[in-house]
């Protein structure tokens, strides 16, 4: 079992998002699930994929 993690940078890319919009996600309570190691933020691959998996929509809003 191979457990994959993602840090603030690598998440930002994949979604094609600025990494401060992550911090600011974290700061209001909002995004995906994060582990706060030694002080590093990092996020775990099943975490992230649960979160993209709640966020499907059947039609814009």
């Amino acid at each position: 079992m191979t457990l994959k993690h993602l840090n603030q940078t690598e998440l930002a890319r994949r979604w094609r998002i600025s990494p401060r919009t992550l911090e600011r996600w974290r700061w209001v309570g909002q995004g995906p699930v994060f582990l706060k190691l030694g002080g590093r933020v990092v996020y775990r691959l099943e975490d992230i994929e649960a979160y993209e998996a709640e966020q499907k929509q059947k039609t814009a809003r």
